[in-house]
């Protein structure tokens, strides 16, 4: 009996031993710190956990715009929100084009929805150009419900913006405008509108990515976010995680599921503040359009510092043809300041102002070379008058043309030098080079072809087996330099 008294002492005595140790590693485990791995890790999510705080701060500024115009043709009411302000080169159009057609074309008032957002306490509003293209009656509708006529202040159609103004007795809030050059890819970011009428709606992604060029003409240097764009958010802010807007809600596109596009807030102060003071804006124009150039662009043009912008073209009678600026000339800097791809260009020339003497350097086969240019005020530049067609060629198996005015009116083409490939034989040289219809041939080895007769005399030339480069400029792609044997 003694001995199992003190047998179950001690058995119990060991069971405590054996037993509280988890036990007491348990506690330390839940009561101690977290590792800081951990820390870091939801300080770098934490952007997620302020949407209703900057849904809150912002939603009070963020306005229902409802217009009333008159217009020609047959589609839907929202059909406005997915054609751009620059007719049949827009991006978003095939979406109607192909579920809808051209419908009948007869007058009919349309009625309509977007957003914007209180950029000042007087009242001006930023909204986008196609939300209130040919509106007479502008209708807005702050966040409480109080609803006031608008008028129009300003429109620029180049970036797609305009700005608004209603009459309040009282002061209105306002949101604070960001920085978008410090908008990184990567980034939270929310969108805030009325999408199908649904009031106020914010949607929430990332920044997909920055300087997208989508084909909407000299200023095409949009924001791609994934947070959802609808119709009726045209005109919202996109903002970043401290309330800021960094971006103009401005299209969707059709053919992708969850891409939008905005335009950069440091695009839309400058034009609002003109917008603001002058009605209109006052911007300069050099006469070049450029590209961006890759690999094969270097070598083709022997560039070992992968520096600059290729000129695709100069206009007649700009400043920069008077300048002396040529087509294949590589852009490196304008006023000493460098320009390293193509969305620098709007944003530095757009500053410009008619009158302003700048200096231009460039590189032409291999050398630098300064021109003077004086700034023009941006106008509107006609076509040039095109060349009639002189014939046919079918080397390599392509068959290419003089550009005539029907395939330029064709293919959209407003440049008359060089040939237009206008057939690529199935299975031929052509196609296994990557020569597409539609390519406008401007080079031949290094060699300018501006018409039918040019590009024969040049390929007589080459010898068999010898390889053939040509410079060619696709739409909407820009230039490239494909390769084949003769």
């Amino acid at each position: 009996m003694l001995f199992n008294q003190k047998s179950r002492k001690r058995l119990k005595h060991n069971v405590g031993i054996v037993v509280f140790p988890p036990l007491f590693f348990l506690v330390l485990v839940l009561i101690s710190p977290v590792p800081n791995v951990f820390s870091k890790s939801v300080t770098q999510l934490s952007g997620p956990e302020n949407f209703f705080r900057l849904s809150e701060k912002a939603c009070p500024a963020v306005v229902n715009i409802r217009t009333e115009r008159t217009i020609e043709g047959g589609g839907p009411v929202y059909r406005h929100y997915y054609k751009g302000p620059r007719g049949k080169e827009d991006p978003f159009n095939p979406f109607f084009d192909h579920f809808l057609g051209d419908g009948p074309q007869k007058k009919y008032k349309e009625r309509s929805l977007g957003s914007g957002f209180i950029v000042d306490k007087y009242g001006h509003i930023a909204t986008n150009y196609h939300v209130i293209k040919g509106a007479y009656q502008i209708t807005v509708r702050l966040h409480n419900g109080k609803e006031f006529d608008a008028e129009i202040i300003g429109s620029d159609p180049y970036t797609d913006l305009a700005l608004i103004k209603v009459d309040s007795k009282r002061i209105l809030p306002v949101i604070s405008m960001g920085n978008s050059d410090h908008l990184k890819v990567g980034e939270w970011v929310a969108a805030i509108g009325n999408p199908f009428g649904l009031d106020h709606t914010m949607t929430v992604g990332i920044v997909s990515g920055k300087g997208r060029a989508i084909g909407l003409g000299s200023f095409d240097d949009f924001i791609q976010t994934d947070a959802s764009i609808n119709p009726g958010n045209s005109g919202g802010p996109l903002m970043n995680v401290k309330g800021e807007v960094v971006g103009i809600n401005s299209a969707m596109y059709a053919g992708g599921s969850g891409i939008g596009f905005a335009v950069p807030v440091n695009i839309a102060k400058e034009v609002f503040q003109q917008l603001k003071e002058y009605g209109e804006v006052f911007r300069g124009w050099l006469g070049v359009k450029v590209q961006n150039m890759d690999e094969s662009i270097y070598e083709y043009f022997g560039i070992k510092d992968g520096k600059g912008v290729l000129v695709v073209e100069v206009f007649e009678g700009s400043p920069a043809d008077d300048a002396g600026i040529e087509v294949n000339d590589i852009l490196i800097e304008i006023n000493d300041r460098i320009i390293k791809n193509r969305s620098d260009m709007p944003k530095f020339i757009f500053s410009l102002r008619a009158g302003d003497i700048v200096d231009i350097k460039v590189l032409r086969n291999g050398k630098e070379n300064l021109f003077k240019a004086k700034v023009a005020k941006r106008e509107d530049v006609d076509v040039r008058a095109l060349k009639p067609s002189k014939g046919l060629a079918y080397k390599f198996d392509i068959k290419v043309s003089d550009i005539s005015p029907e395939t330029a009116d064709q293919f959209n083409i407003t440049d008359s030098t060089g040939v237009i490939v206008e057939n690529v034989e199935f299975q031929g040289k052509g196609v296994d080079a990557g020569i597409h219809v539609g390519d406008v041939i401007k080079e031949v080895n290094h060699q300018v072809v501006n018409s039918l007769n040019e590009y024969k005399g040049v390929i007589r030339n080459i010898e068999k087996g010898e390889t053939v480069q040509f410079l060619i400029h696709r739409k909407p792609v820009g230039f490239l330099v494909l390769n084949l044997k003769k």
